[in-house]
């Protein structure tokens, strides 16, 4: 996989440079509420700009329907790369369109353009090959090279992330070079003990990459509304607690696996309950009570991990080289429910070991509760695709960075 550091060595002035990257932040109306995925690409857009390039930024944003919707436009997004390169940044209000064309065309050496969201066209994230395939021949009319750096997007078969890279000499961003070099910390050559960490809603989310810790991991901790599903397998009263149920046969398999190789799969001990959801806007008190994991009352719901289990989980990554955490302990974005998401990723700080925050809630809970992100050792922008690399899949984004 060719490296940007190699395309700036060929040298990049005066060319257009398309940049796939992953803007798809979260907005409260027009505002953003975590610019995290805009930070991330920074380095890459700041060092082909400097070198001359005339840079083209592309992303998508949300799931609008293939047509142009204001709620999911990427002017926000622009704003902020602006902000944060302390540069004008241009807008392009279509993908292919007028717009587009002519705002490249407006660009001198060292400048950035960004086009409006590329979901706004069916094209991008079209089933149909010939059908992503036009749309990528229209981006790639746009640009003389192409450099991937949307990792949150990798695991998607898209025209901008697969087709596109096959139309123009390509390259690799410092983003997900960086993600890769990670990944592979957590696949080849681990330093043990290797624990992860898993929470978030379902099970299902999450069981193809259990299958593939169970041959790698020492310590498997689960946590989140996916452990009741645990809980129930091993028999448990779980009151009315997220349920998949047509999931408990494979969490028995794996349950009895992991017994037999010797993977400590570690379930909570200790459960906050209450009656109903808390109140997401206006985060009233929803005063929690805290209950044996294994006796749930049948008219209460889990909705976070207990003090015990707070204090079990730390002492199960205290001794930790190497850590991965994907999904939430609980329903951190309620303050009645964060402490089980403070304690593990405090237990991260505390680990004398590679820490790596998985990308997605996780990613998002680090941020709004406070914790300096560069006390971690890395933090994922891409959920899905981290589970996915985890899971030995191939993504299609890096499969066509690949020469």
């Amino acid at each position: 996989m060719k490296t940007i550091d190699e395309l700036l060595s060929e040298g990049v002035a005066g060319r257009r440079v398309f940049v796939r990257a992953d803007l798809n932040v979260p907005l409260d109306g027009t505002t953003i509420t975590d610019d995290g995925r805009i930070r991330a690409v920074l380095p890459t857009v700041k060092a082909l700009a400097e070198a001359g390039a005339r840079v083209v930024v592309a992303s998508h944003l949300g799931r609008p329907k293939g047509a142009p919707d204001p709620a999911f436009s990427l002017g926000p997004a622009a704003a902020r790369l602006g902000e944060l390169l302390g540069a004008d940044v241009a807008f392009a209000t279509d993908t292919v369109g007028e717009s587009a064309a002519s705002t490249v065309a407006g660009l001198a050496d060292g400048q950035v353009a960004v086009l409006e969201n590329l979901r706004f066209n069916p094209g991008e994230t079209s089933k149909d090959d010939a059908e992503r395939a036009a749309f990528a021949d229209r981006l790639a009319a746009l640009a003389d090279l192409y450099v991937g750096d949307g990792f949150g997007a990798v695991h998607r078969k898209h025209a901008s992330v697969y087709d596109l890279p096959a139309r123009l000499p390509h390259a690799a961003g410092h983003l997900i070079a960086t993600e890769v070099g990670v990944l592979k910390k957590l696949t080849e050559d681990v330093r043990r003990p290797y624990v992860v960490a898993l929470g978030g809603a379902k099970v299902s989310d999450k069981l193809a990459v259990i299958d593939q810790l169970l041959d790698r991991a020492d310590r498997i901790l689960i946590g989140g509304g996916m452990a009741y599903t645990f809980l129930k397998a091993k028999g448990h009263e779980i009151g009315a607690s997220l349920l998949q149920e047509d999931q408990i046969p494979v969490v028995r398999e794996y349950l009895d696996r992991a017994e037999k190789t010797g993977v400590e799969l570690v379930l909570p001990v200790d459960t906050l309950v209450a009656a109903e959801f808390p109140d997401m806007r206006t985060k009233a008190p929803a005063h929690p009570e805290t209950v044996a994991a294994d006796a749930i009352p049948a008219d209460r719901m889990g909705l976070d991990i207990g003090p015990e289990t707070r204090k079990l989980y730390a002492s199960k990554l205290a001794d930790a080289a190497t850590v991965f955490w994907n999904g939430p302990m609980g329903v951190f974005e309620h303050p009645d429910y964060a402490e089980g998401t403070r304690a593990v990723a405090q237990a991260l700080l505390d680990s004398p070991g590679f820490t790596v925050v998985g990308g997605g809630d996780s990613a998002a809970a680090v941020r709004t509760l406070g914790f300096d992100e560069q006390a971690f050792g890395h933090i994922s922008t891409g959920g899905g695709a981290s589970l996915e690399y985890l899971e030995g899949k191939t993504l299609p984004g890096l499969a066509a960075l690949e020469d």
